[in-house]
C-alpha cells in the first residue's frame, strides 16, 4: 500500500528503494535479468544525530548531502535511476486492520474514513491515508476486513520536498512495516500464518504483526541497538565501535554463564522480552480467535547480536529467527552480494526495491 503511486503507461520504469531513517540512508536497486533478479546497486550512509529526529527532518541540507552520497557509492554498479519508492517512518504511521459491514468499495469510502477517525490519535484532516479490502479469513462473519494506513501530512510533505530537492522522482511512499513484510515473509505464506517481525533499529524497536503478508498491527518502543551499545560501553569501558564489535562477535551466547556482555544488557533484554510478550498477548485479545503467532522474525542492526535469537527463543518459547531478506528474490548471483549480518539491516530497502521491480503489476 503506497500513499503515492504514479501511473505509467507503455514502459516499465527502473525504480530503486530508499530507506530513510533517523541515523542512516540505505538504497537498493533490483533489475530483472533473464527471469532472475539482479542486484544492480546498493549502499548505506550514516546520518549524524540531530539531522532527523523521530522521523522529522531537521536539517534538509545535510539530509540532501547524505542522499546524494548514498546514490554515488561504488557498489557493484551505481544506482541508474532517479525514480524512487521511499519508506515512511513507522513511528509516525498508524497501520491497522479494521472491520466494516460488507459493502462495495465505493460505499466503503465514508465508512472507512469514519472508522479510522474513531481509532487514530490524529484527525483525518491531519493525515494522508490509504486503505484496501483484504481477504476475510473467516467467511462466515458478515464483515469486510480493511487494511488502513495513515501518516502525518507534515511528515509526508517534508519527505516529498527533500526527495524532490535531491532530484528524485517519487513513485511511491510506503510505511516501513509493509516493505519489511514484503522482504522477510515468504510470498507464498498462507493468510492464517501469523508472524511477528521485531525490527531492532538504531533508535527504536518496531513490532509488526503480519497475518500472511498483511500487516495487522504495528507499534514501537524506545529499546534500540544504540541502547545496548551504550550499556556495553559503560559496563566494559569500551568505545562505541568496540562495543558494536563485541556485541556482534561475542554477544550473549552462554548467557547462563553470566558473561560480561550479557550482564551489561540483561535488564534491557528482559524489558524487550516483556514488550514482546505484551504484543503477543495484545494480538490474542484483538484478533478474538484461536490463531497464534507462530514465528518471530528479527531484523535491523540489533538482530546481529550473537545469541539474540537463541535467548529470545528460550525466554518466549516460540520460534525466533534472524530474518532472510532474500527469501522472495530469485537471485542471478550465486550468492547474495551482502552477507547475512549486513543484509538484515537492508530488509526495508530490499522490500521497497521489490515493490519497485513489480511496479505496475
Amino acid at each position: 500500500m503506497s500513499f503515492l503511486t504514479k501511473k505509467i503507461i507503455n514502459f516499465d520504469p527502473k525504480i530503486f528503494g530508499l530507506d530513510l531513517s533517523d541515523l542512516s540512508i540505505k538504497v537498493f536497486q533490483i533489475e530483472p535479468d533473464g527471469g532472475k533478479d539482479y542486484v544492480r546497486g546498493y549502499g548505506s550512509v550514516d546520518i549524524a544525530a540531530g539531522n532527523i529526529e523521530d522521523g522529522r527532518i531537521v536539517n534538509k541540507e545535510n539530509v540532501l548531502k547524505a542522499i546524494k552520497e548514498a546514490l554515488n557509492l561504488p557498489t557493484s554498479k551505481k544506482i541508474n535511476s532517479n525514480k524512487v519508492i521511499c519508506s515512511l517512518p513507522e513511528s509516525k504511521a498508524f497501520v491497522r486492520i479494521i472491520n466494516i459491514p460488507k459493502m462495495s468499495k465505493d460505499e466503503a469510502k465514508e465508512a472507512v474514513k469514519w472508522e479510522m477517525e474513531a481509532n487514530m490519535p490524529m484527525a483525518v484532516s491531519e493525515v494522508y491515508f490509504d486503505w484496501q479490502f483484504i481477504e476475510n479469513i473467516d467467511e462466515s462473519k458478515d464483515v469486510q476486513r480493511v487494511l488502513t494506513a495513515a501518516v502525518s501530512r507534515e511528515i509526508v510533505d517534508d519527505w516529498m520536498n527533500v526527495l524532490t530537492m535531491a532530484g528524485l522522482e517519487v513513485y511511491g511512499l510506503e510505511v516501513e512495516s509493509i516493505a519489511s513484510i514484503r522482504s522477510l515473509v515468504e510470498s507464498n505464506v498462507q493468510a492464517g500464518n501469523i508472524s511477528l517481525i521485531v525490527d531492532l533499529g538504531a533508535r527504536r524497536t518496531s513490532f509488526i504483526i503480519a497475518e500472511g503478508l498483511v500487516p495487522y498491527f504495528t507499534s514501537s518502543i524506545p529499546f534500540s541497538s544504540e541502547c545496548m551499545n551504550d550499556a556495553i560501553c559503560k559496563a566494559l569501558k569500551l568505545t562505541f565501535e568496540e562495543a558494536e564489535e563485541a556485541k556482534v562477535n561475542n554477544g550473549i551466547e552462554n548467557s547462563s554463564k553470566r558473561n560480561p556482555i550479557f550482564k551489561a544488557v540483561e535488564s534491557l533484554l528482559e524489558n524487550l522480552v516483556t514488550e514482546i510478550l505484551k504484543t503477543i498477548n495484545f494480538y490474542g485479545e484483538m484478533s478474538n480467535d484461536s490463531r497464534e503467532i507462530t514465528k518471530i522474525i528479527l531484523c535491523g542492526g540489533g538482530s546481529n547480536m550473537k545469541g539474540m535469537s537463541e535467548f529470545l527463543t528460550e525466554k518466549i518459547n516460540k520460534d525466533v529467527v534472524v530474518g532472510n531478506p532474500w527469501v522472495n528474490l530469485n537471485l542471478k548471483q550465486d550468492l547474495p552480494p551482502i552477507n547475512a549480518e549486513t543484509s538484515v539491516r537492508y530488509a526495508t530497502a530490499i522490500g521497497l526495491a521489490i515493490r519497485g521491480k513489480k511496479y505496475g503489476d
